[in-house]
């Protein structure tokens, strides 16, 4: 008769247990102090405003990193896929989802949004808002400013003036070019939501700049920064609207 069994070496080999003490070491702890300056994989957050919108506790008009066409594009891209169920793809707040008669969403052209610093944007896909859940596991904080800068430039695109635009560029007015490309149907003013302002006649603008939504009723929003500059406190903000 045959009879089969396992050796018990690695079972009874002297191990250490979780929470434990232990002879082995001058201070009784099997648990060893971790490396001085040790970071834990994922957490080394060096710049602090980039994964955080927050330059000491409070929002700020400036992006981390230089915005660049790519940059711009990427946002747009990122927008589109993420932001535009809820906030459409002008950013009025009325995405398909406020349509069919989720909260409403943020119009990113009114007076409030207007005159949120740039961070406030990249704050609220991290931690969230009202109805807004936080974006930060589906969105990279990278692709997050990207989005933020993109937001800026839809409200830019709001207030352009032909003397915003460079020597020697051309300027074409939004209908013309939408006729021309046989989507006369789309050339008119995007409908704004019921409490957001009247939207007005389209004016000329850049050719290939982002379509006229209308009228915020407010001073132009700021340019995107890459310094340092002054910092505001986050706003008020009630509950069950979105940002």
């Amino acid at each position: 008769m045959l009879e089969a069994g396992c050796r018990q070496d690695m079972q009874d080999q002297p191990r250490m247990f979780p929470q434990r003490g232990t002879t082995m070491f001058a201070d009784g702890r099997s648990v060893r102090p971790q490396v001085e300056h040790t970071v834990a994989r994922g957490q080394l957050y060096e710049n602090e405003y980039f994964y955080t919108g927050l330059v000491n506790g409070k929002e700020a008009d400036m992006m981390p990193f230089p915005v660049t066409m790519q940059v711009l594009a990427r946002g747009q891209e990122r927008f589109n896929v993420y932001c535009t169920p809820c906030h459409s793809r002008v950013g009025n707040g009325a995405g398909m989802i406020v349509d069919r008669g989720y909260k409403p969403a943020g119009n990113f052209h009114d007076a409030k949004r207007l005159s949120e610093p740039l961070s406030h944007y990249f704050y609220v896909m991290t931690n969230g808002y009202g109805a807004m859940p936080d974006y930060k596991a589906q969105v990279a904080p990278e692709d997050r400013w990207a989005i933020a800068a993109y937001i800026r430039a839809l409200q830019l695109s709001q207030n352009a003036k032909t003397s915003d635009v460079p020597a020697g560029a051309q300027v074409e007015n939004l209908s013309d070019i939408a006729d021309a490309m046989g989507h006369k149907e789309y050339a008119g003013p995007w409908p704004m939501p019921s409490t957001a302002v009247t939207a007005r006649p389209q004016t000329g603008i850049v050719a290939g700049a982002p379509a006229q939504v209308g009228n915020p009723q407010s001073s132009t929003p700021p340019a995107m920064k890459t310094t340092t500059g002054e910092t505001s406190k986050p706003p008020a903000r009630p509950s069950g609207e979105q940002p």
